[in-house]
């Protein structure tokens, strides 16, 4: 098939097939970056906590009598938990991780604010936190014991490889920012902290819980599809043990996760409704060309026809047509793309576009021009030369 014929049938009529092609350069443009930060907030949602979040809930429980004791409320809270049925473990913990709601500090591999340092959430809880986290260890034990010079801690591994590089964190001591040491009794394999957002949610510490309260957090894991039954029998267990109190309401790790991540999950949300317009708009936009062509050359079509053009002729030389505008269009919106995710990843610090996103934005928006121009190219196929005749 001859290109210079359809290229100049183009260029009677370039206004349309520029604003077309402008059109499907931005779609590439928009399309592709808003499918490549979709699949980085949906990574970042799915990517393992290393608890068991499913199956744990955390509620807060204050005393306020004259002489209230903290300690003995937690070791009869603790005893009656642990043995209830459905339930796995429970501890207390002064915050609750993925909740948003936490403290850090920094931290140092030497006295004095030397050596590596790293920020890190932090938690007080007792020696089974570790096992109602659902987290495992790599190396280490549980908390020795609640008292003792240095302080005891479990890290994670995470904080582990930012104090200690290559060295083993096991048994070495670390300082907070006033020089207190820490002991290094146990490493976590995988754990996030409070704050999803940020970029060092896997640098947690632990640390054995001291009073005096008056209140505390408890966090409970139960037997997998027993959390809501549980929720609901440890509410009435705790007022029933102890009226004089306040338990406050009892959440899902879940839930906590769930409204922590809810603005990525909304960007998810919205920029996958707009790359679905977007391609919508620019489909029609292709078939509009393609129909206000077949429409306005019919006595062209009639005439090829009667000189001997067959049918996949004309379906041919419009959807040559269409791809001609579509590869300028797509040309034209590689470059807009790789600007605008080289923005992106200046502006607010994500990962370079990756150009497997751009090739199958690429073949996606060539089969959506195709695909879009063919029933106007149909269509157009269907003229016959006493058709095309009557309209001289």
């Amino acid at each position: 098939m001859e290109i210079r014929p359809i290229l100049s049938a183009l260029l009677r009529n370039r206004a349309g097939a520029i604003l077309v092609a402008l059109q499907i350069a931005i779609t590439l443009a928009i399309v592709v970056n808003a499918i490549y930060v979709t699949q980085q907030r949906v990574e970042k949602i799915g990517r393992p906590t290393g608890m068991d979040d499913q199956n744990i809930f955390s509620f807060t429980v204050t005393g306020f009598e004259k002489n209230f004791d903290f300690q003995a409320m937690v070791r009869d809270d603790m005893a009656m938990l642990r043995q209830m049925p459905g339930i796995v473990d429970a501890a207390p913990i002064r915050q609750v991780p993925l909740s948003g709601s936490g403290s850090s500090t920094g931290f140092f591999s030497l006295p004095n604010q030397k050596g590596e340092q790293s920020p890190a959430n932090y938690y007080s809880t007792d020696e089974h936190g570790i096992n109602t986290l659902g987290t495992r260890l790599s190396g280490g034990a549980t908390f020795e014991d609640k008292l003792g010079f240095p302080a005891t801690a479990i890290i994670s591994q995470g904080l582990a490889k930012a104090l200690f590089k290559d060295k083993a964190a096991l048994g070495n001591t670390f300082y907070d920012d006033q020089s207190k040491p820490y002991r290094v009794v146990g490493v976590i394999q995988h754990i996030h902290g409070s704050w999803v957002g940020w970029d060092k949610v896997d640098r947690v510490m632990l640390t054995p819980l001291v009073g005096p309260g008056p209140g505390t957090q408890y966090i409970v894991r139960t037997q997998p599809g027993e959390i809501d039954r549980v929720m609901s029998a440890t509410e009435t267990a705790l007022r029933k043990r102890d009226p004089n109190r306040v338990v406050g309401k009892l959440r899902k790790m879940s839930d906590h996760k769930k409204r922590s991540y809810a603005g990525d999950s909304f960007m998810a949300v919205t920029l996958t409704t707009v790359t679905g317009l977007v391609l919508v708009f620019s489909a029609l936009g292709i078939f509009g060309l393609a129909t206000f062509n077949v429409n306005n050359r019919t006595r062209q079509i009639g005439t090829r026809r009667a000189v001997g053009a067959r049918k996949r002729d004309i379906v041919r030389h419009f959807m040559t047509e269409n791809w001609m505008v579509t590869t300028l269009g797509v040309v034209v919106g590689c470059i807009l793309a790789l600007g605008a995710g080289f923005w992106l990843s200046n502006q607010y610090q994500m990962p370079r576009l990756d150009l497997y996103y751009l090739l199958g934005g690429v073949l996606g928006l060539w089969a959506v021009g195709q695909f879009a121009a063919w029933q106007p190219s149909r269509r157009a196929a269907k003229v016959s030369p006493a058709m095309a005749t009557r309209n001289i």
